[in-house]
């Protein structure tokens, strides 16, 4: 089944039912054992009459694809066609139908992490200024190496709000780290994930990625790389794959941001409204049984305790199939003076943990999310996530509506 929507406000929401019965993508029914045999059934397309009539009533991008033959040749990689004469031209929009079963185990176990790492020689390290306070401008000293550490198991349990963000790139299948976060106009029934800008948008001068996913609670049980592809679906994938339905990121990271060099990085921010695959009733807060606030509030650093980064690292020496934590206390990182100061703490944690929620205690005593880890040194010592102020509150703002 088929579900869009645009990334921008121009667009109207499409309704889902409709869609339904205009375009389908479905899979092959498991057949009995599929699931303790570890199998992942393979997408395959039905083909039903085209409804034109509902068709016509939605409101849809102009660059949808409008036929099965075209769902095809997406499911097929036509999304991965990034001339500017080719498809969808260059995904000036975000658009994310839902292709069952297209996210297997197999699949996610082929997928790299994003390349965000910063040269040393890139940070300008300076004394932390006139002693006044003040964040904005200051870059801090290199902090101290904090090492990673394996997260408790289950992670249903023990971070449960925590996640992997798998997509579709231009240079193949990326995977990156997020987290489950409230919404204020559904209390107890969110479906808003957080994560970075680099894990949904390729930065200046590029467009949306495709077939954008969220996995809470991935490989709970913590199991050996070797054994995820064959182990019960229940261990690897507790909750299921949750589309993106809706994308936003900041105007910022979409015109400056970079591969290389940090660029973009301090409004290295964006929102994710997910669905399930399998269309079950619960949202993404009651099935995973958590959700964390959102702190726009941009305390100063020097009033800050320890912040906890969560995410799957997947560059050397990790693999990507544990989560893994770092907790110290922030210091301040500035790449552009005219943006909010970073945070950035030791961690070892290496690419793939990029997108990973930033929590602490908030004033009411329960974890909020401060920042996302967006880069990390090529030393792999430090890791840095942009400062959540106004420009995020605007993300966050736009996905609520």
């Amino acid at each position: 089944m088929s579900a869009f929507r645009s990334g921008t406000r121009r667009r109207s929401v499409v309704s889902a039912a409709a869609v339904v019965a205009a375009l389908a993508v479905t899979a092959t029914a498991c057949g009995p054992g599929d699931d303790e045999a570890g199998g992942d059934p393979k997408p395959t397309l039905s083909a039903p009459e085209l409804d034109k009539s509902a068709l016509d009533k939605l409101e849809l991008p102009k660059d949808l694809p409008f036929s099965l033959d075209d769902l095809k040749k997406w499911k097929e990689g036509a999304w991965n066609d990034w001339d500017p004469e080719g498809w969808l031209k260059d995904a000036k929009e975000f658009i994310n139908p839902i292709i069952e079963d297209l996210w297997d185990r197999e699949r996610m176990g082929d997928a790299e992490e994003p390349e965000r790492d910063v040269d040393e020689d890139e940070i300008d390290d300076e004394p932390a200024g006139d002693g006044s306070g003040e964040d904005e401008g200051v870059t801090d000293p290199t902090p101290p190496v904090v090492s990673a550490k394996p997260v408790a198991t289950p992670y249903t349990s023990t971070a449960p709000a925590h996640g992997k963000v798998f997509m579709d790139t231009p240079k193949g299948q990326m995977v990156c780290s997020a987290t489950a976060v409230k919404d204020p106009k559904n209390p107890g029934k969110s479906n808003l994930v957080a994560t970075a800008g680099h894990c949904v948008h390729g930065g200046k001068g590029k467009g949306w990625f495709r077939n954008v996913v969220f996995v809470p609670g991935y490989n709970s049980k913590g199991l050996p790389d070797s054994q995820l592809e064959k182990a019960p679906k229940q261990d690897v994938l507790p909750h299921g794959v949750w589309w993106a339905q809706k994308a936003y990121t900041t105007d910022y990271w979409r015109t400056t941001g970079q591969e290389r060099g940090g660029i973009g990085a301090q409004q290295d921010f964006a929102m994710l409204r997910v669905k399930a695959e399998n269309g079950g009733g619960k949202s993404l807060e009651e099935t995973v049984g958590a959700a964390v606030k959102v702190n726009f509030e941009l305390p100063k650093v020097a009033g800050m305790s320890d912040l906890t980064a969560r995410g799957y690292p997947a560059a050397p020496p990790f693999d990507g199939s544990k989560m893994n934590s770092c907790t110290s206390k922030p210091t301040r990182l500035t790449i552009d003076p005219e943006q909010p100061t970073m945070y950035r703490i030791g961690c070892t944690m290496t690419g793939g943990s990029s997108g990973g929620g930033w929590l602490a205690r908030g004033s009411g005593g329960e974890d909020e999310l401060y920042s996302v880890t967006s880069i990390g040194s090529v030393t792999a010592t430090w890791l840095a996530g942009p400062r959540l102020g106004a420009d995020a509150k605007k993300v966050f703002d736009e996905i609520t509506k």
